[in-house]
């Protein structure tokens, strides 16, 4: 049993993304998945909607005040401002994200 806390997110990409955003994602920059890893992050995946070309994210995380922390990182906060060209973000270049509120789980 594990005691993460599940945490589950939707984003909007821009529509004619998913190629750009694919690529990036797959040459993440190390110092970003360091970043995320010792903020306690474990088995983040990020899934695409076709029709409504939604980001759906899920992460397990250690601590909401780790998980939290990592906004205020260089690394990510270089991250943001690359990605903002490519998906609906905040003035601070942070995606624009919705919390999901868990409604069921099974183990």
């Amino acid at each position: 049993m594990s005691n993460f806390i599940r945490k589950a997110f939707v984003m909007q990409l821009n529509e004619g993304s998913k190629e750009e955003y694919t690529r990036r994602h797959d040459e993440i920059w190390a110092e970003l998945v360091d970043v995320l890893k010792t903020h306690g992050s474990h088995h983040y995946s990020i899934f695409f909607h076709e029709k409504t070309h939604q980001l759906f994210g899920y992460v397990e995380i250690e601590d909401e005040a780790k998980w939290e922390a990592v906004a205020s990182t260089e690394a990510c906060q270089r991250w943001w401002a690359f990605m903002q060209d490519i998906m609906a973000t905040n003035p601070d270049n942070s995606p624009q994200a919705i919390n999901l509120e868990q409604v069921f789980y099974l183990e």
